[in-house]
């Protein structure tokens, strides 16, 4: 599916006032210039030390190796939080100010970049340092008309995490089928434990319940298909998909007050103890498994199940999962030093590829061999389901346009708020879907 290039990113610059002033940084900032005598190149990434510290510690171990191998070299970093990321990529976009090298998500939201020359073709780093390197699937996320604009950091499936000593003290099964789920819910409210938590607030955190039901449902090509225009938003399996996830709500399933709660927020209630289950991707693998900031006590208390099955949906595998690759990293076309920022950039993925797994517990995008590392037993599973899977659908608003992109986050928090009905949330984006396909 073409789209035209970022002139949907102009309507953004009306929030440049609030977000180029507004949101937090734990780095300096940086022109990608030359300065004292060495070039400084900005760099942007969304991975605060307060909720993903993992990541951050390793990105920052890098960049110091990178700069004591580059001594004529500063690399000059901005940290934002996900969502406050997510809206500043658009406007620096918008007014060609991209840092030289920063993360991008794949499909749907890189194209724009990509296509209007925002992004600088990196299949030259990709032939040159990473031949055979990245897992299937992963390049061509970043890749259009041929040309491939990022380097895969990540590879991501989505899960329950779920405290195992919670199930056990009420003699709760893991579900495999959803009407299970649904009767452990009523047994946790029985015994005033949240059943789940999550921050609708934002929408893609909620959305995670969506894209599940619709391939349980629907079966597990179904929004990819509303994406290629090949079904309709408003196919009856999508609208069945919207009203369980309210079904869920009004069965108090869910942590009241979600609709104002940020994933961060949410996340404090299963990591507290107040909630037995989270959806989220693997991601969160190093709260769970190797953070310091994380006690061993509740380390050894948590598990993982798959989303379970729907009786009579078309979804009949559970090893179908919603997730993707996650984030790459980019090279911004307009870069002063392209090529030192190419350097940075594929320095930043090998060791990123080399060091994620031990250290963080990270899944990398680059193939890994687990054999005399020291890792966790969950990652180990992860990385067998991972080969066994049968489908991996790209998430829906990382497929779709930012603008059909930012609609669903809204249409998932107007959903989870009971703000509009099930035909509603589907018909608005089916409108916008069929407004993109006609540019």
């Amino acid at each position: 599916m073409k789209r035209k290039a970022l002139t949907a990113f102009t309507l953004i610059c009306l929030l440049i006032g609030i977000v180029l002033t507004g949101c937090s940084s734990e780095g300096s900032s940086g022109d990608g210039s030359a300065s004292g005598g060495k070039i400084h190149l900005k760099f942007m990434h969304d991975w605060p030390k307060g909720s993903s510290p993992a990541y951050f510690n390793l990105v920052n171990e890098i960049i110091k190796d990178f700069e004591a191998k580059h001594k004529n070299v500063k690399i000059d970093v901005e940290v934002l939080n996900p969502d406050q990321y997510r809206d500043k990529i658009k406007v620096l976009a918008a007014s060609n100010e991209l840092p030289d090298v920063g993360l991008t998500w794949s499909n749907g939201f890189a194209e724009p970049f990509a296509t209007g020359g925002q992004f600088t073709p990196l299949n030259d780093i990709i032939n040159k340092d990473f031949k055979d390197q990245f897992v299937p699937g992963t390049v061509e996320s970043y890749t259009f008309d041929g040309k491939s604009y990022a380097l895969p950091m990540e590879m991501n499936i989505t899960y329950i995490f779920y405290n195992k000593e919670i199930f056990k003290k009420y003699h709760i099964d893991v579900p495999k089928t959803f009407d299970e789920l649904k009767q452990a819910g009523e047994v946790l409210k029985k015994n005033r434990v949240i059943p789940a938590t999550v921050g609708s607030k934002d929408g893609w955190p909620a959305s995670m319940w969506f894209m599940y039901l619709a391939d349980r449902i629907g079966g597990p090509t179904i929004l990819t298909d509303v994406i290629n225009g090949k079904v309709k938003m408003t196919d009856p399996a999508i609208v069945k998909a919207a009203q369980e996830v309210q079904n869920l709500v009004d069965d108090g399933f869910f942590v009241k007050g979600n609709t104002a709660f940020s994933n961060d927020e949410a996340k404090g209630y299963f990591l507290n103890e107040k909630a037995a289950m989270f959806l989220t991707a693997t991601w969160e693998l190093p709260n769970f498994t190797t953070s310091p900031d994380t006690s061993k006590a509740f380390k050894e208390k948590v598990g993982y199940f798959k989303f379970p099955l729907y009786e009579g949906g078309k979804g009949t595998d559970i090893n179908s999962y919603v997730g993707g690759p996650g984030l790459g990293a980019f090279v911004a076309e307009n870069s002063k030093h392209k090529d030192v920022a190419k350097d940075f950039a594929a320095y930043l993925v090998k060791e990123w590829g080399k060091r994620s797994v031990e250290k963080a517990g990270i899944l990398p995008a680059t193939k890994v061999n687990t054999n005399g590392l020291n890792v966790h037993p969950m990652y180990l599973d992860v990385l067998k389901d991972i080969n066994e899977a049968s489908n991996v659908t790209t998430w829906f608003d990382t497929q779709a346009s930012p603008n059909v992109s930012e609609l669903h986050h809204d249409m998932m928090t107007a959903l989870f708020g009971k703000q509009v009905t099930p035909e509603e949330f589907a018909q608005k984006q089916a409108d916008a879907l069929a407004k993109e396909a006609k540019k």
